[in-house]
């Protein structure tokens, strides 16, 4: 039984006022390795990263996380990606991205999945034209093996002007996935679906598990059999950077520890439903105490 994610790696720098506070590695994939890494979970990161110092940074740090690299492809002769996020009065954040990638991505080592794996992506990274290819085959590979696929379409108002070009990859995305969660905002921004029900109405003739988050007011599930709204506490935040990722790593967490696979997802009833999502509530809720994008090492 193993955990792989599948996203890009970068260097996040975060800013109030103006100002840096915080430098950490990032991208929605790696933070939830990171948190799923310090859970003692055992997690590869598919990604790729130069051989310059900032991915020398981002080598060492996952190493010292318990995140295996085996799958991470060094490039040369370009630059590891930089992130810098511009945090607003609520804390939440504003992107900008300063990507060189080589014209042959992703040229590392690729998993074989078994029955009893996890394999968890999204983001940008899924529907980038330079790697849909690799991502696309590692999806089919996953689907014959029946491992358990999760993917977070993490889709910013950013990149609204290519949804015309992206959205048949996201739907495809959905359709080969064996649980989706999306925020409130994905949902709007890819459907116009201003709430649960229609965002499930949405995805519903491609997937049957939806976990809906609203932000800082409630996470909602929905599956052919269950509907659930469960409150998420107030919490005071310094960032939410890293928050919906590490929300991702506690339903993987408490999905992989019970042993769930894709035929067994529908034996989950409400009672072990909102244990899995009151975890995922509280990892996401100390993510925002901190600058960190992932949980504590103490957790």
């Amino acid at each position: 039984m193993h955990i792989y994610t599948f996203g890009e790696a970068l260097y996040d720098i975060t800013f109030r006022n103006g100002q840096p506070v915080s430098a950490w590695p990032g991208g929605a994939m790696l933070n939830t390795s990171v948190s799923l890494g310090r859970l003692k979970m055992p997690v590869s990161l598919i990604t790729e990263f130069g051989q310059d110092p900032v991915g020398e940074l981002i080598e060492d740090f996952l190493q010292k996380n318990g995140i295996s690299t085996k799958h991470v492809a060094r490039f040369s002769g370009h630059n590891t990606t930089i992130a810098l996020a511009f945090l607003n009065d609520k804390n939440e954040a504003s992107y900008s991205f300063y990507k060189d990638y080589p014209e042959k991505r992703l040229r590392g080592i690729m998993p074989v999945f078994s029955g009893y794996d996890f394999f968890l992506f999204g983001s940008f990274f899924a529907l980038d034209p330079g790697i849909r290819p690799i991502l696309y085959n590692l999806l089919k590979k996953a689907k014959e093996q029946n491992t358990f696929v999760y993917y977070d379409p993490n889709f910013r108002k950013s990149h609204l002007d290519q949804l015309p070009l992206l959205k048949k990859n996201i739907l495809e995305n959905i359709s080969m996935a064996t649980l989706m969660r999306g925020s409130d905002e994905d949902f709007l921004n890819i459907f116009g679906a201003g709430d649960a029900d229609e965002a499930y109405r949405a995805v519903s003739d491609r997937i049957q598990y939806l976990i809906y988050t609203a932000s800082d007011r409630a996470v909602y599930l929905r599956t052919p059999d269950i509907s659930l709204e469960i409150p998420v506490p107030p919490v005071k935040t310094a960032s939410t950077v890293g928050a919906g990722d590490t929300f991702n790593a506690g339903i993987a967490y408490e999905l992989f520890n019970r042993k769930i696979t894709p035929f067994s997802l529908a034996d989950l009833n409400e009672n072990e439903w909102k244990e899995i999502i009151g975890t995922a509530i509280r990892m996401a809720g100390e993510v925002c105490k901190s600058y960190e994008n992932y949980i504590s090492i103490d957790m």
